[in-house]
């Protein structure tokens, strides 16, 4: 590979960064409706796209899962959690009897989609501003030091039959900068020092959403989620380690593992 196609993605990849970056943060500021809106749209485009990867013979499926999907998203943000829970699980089980063979895939990464994606909504409501910029800011560190270190540094592949491009080099220099995205936010609040170790293993979770999400394309055959994202893909190709994280915070938070000081 010559260096310039190795960095044929760099820029279109940072002018869609900085893109979603400024919109994601400004939605994170304005909380409420604005915030909500967002993950619901972003979630039924998600489910849009793996309805599109899982049957990609129908146009129709595809449009009307993820039109329910963020529908039930935005509905489940100002409803009780008793009631909200059964109107996520709506739309994976509308797909689950006209996805067909693949129905298997379906439910598990639509519900995963659905709770996770609503689960950055739960998180901005009960903790505030502060949690969401730690987690978007160790997601976003470690996929920026993952791709820099494997594109110089590259050597071994991580996990090479599920995910080609991925090398040990940028996996450990993610957990490097997630570690360093904790001890900034570690010295900008009360949380301690424990947010370190915390910003590893959600840099962990966010890998592991990652490596779900390119263990289905290579069962499905195909690239991208979509090509909506120039330099990206899809959206759930940019944000299955979001997904990843948000669903290791949400468990940290039921078991009381996350440190008092930042909300």
């Amino acid at each position: 590979m010559t260096g310039s196609s190795r960095w044929s993605d760099l820029l279109p990849r940072i002018a869609s960064g900085f893109v979603m970056l400024a919109a994601g943060g400004y939605a994170i500021w304005a909380g409420g409706l604005v915030f909500a809106a967002l993950i619901a749209v972003c979630c039924g485009v998600m489910i849009w796209e793996l309805a599109r990867m899982l049957q990609p013979g129908s146009r129709a499926v595809p449009l009307q899962l993820g039109g329910l999907a963020g529908a039930a998203v935005l509905a489940a943000a100002y409803v009780p959690v008793q009631f909200g829970l059964p109107l996520l699980a709506a739309p994976a089980m509308a797909g689950f009897s006209q996805i067909g063979a693949q129905r298997r895939y379906w439910l598990s990464f639509a519900l995963w989609v659905l709770l996770a994606g609503f689960g950055f909504i739960w998180l901005r409501s009960q903790l505030g501003m502060n949690w969401l910029l730690w987690l978007a800011g160790v997601v976003i560190a470690t996929d920026v030091a993952g791709y820099f270190a494997g594109k110089i540094l590259g050597g071994p592949k991580f996990w090479p039959r599920v995910s080609p491009k991925k090398t040990w080099s940028g996996t450990a220099a993610g957990w490097a900068a997630a570690a360093g995205a904790g001890a900034v936010f570690a010295l900008s609040t009360d949380a301690g020092f424990a947010l370190l170790a915390l910003s590893v293993l959600i840099s962990m979770a966010s890998q592991a959403g990652d490596i779900a999400e390119s263990a289905l394309k290579r069962k499905t055959g195909v690239k991208d989620s979509s090509a909506l994202i120039p330099g990206h893909g899809g959206l759930f190709d940019r944000f299955d380690g979001m997904l990843g994280a948000s669903a290791m915070v949400i468990i940290l938070m039921l078991l009381g593992a996350l440190p008092n000081g930042v909300a």
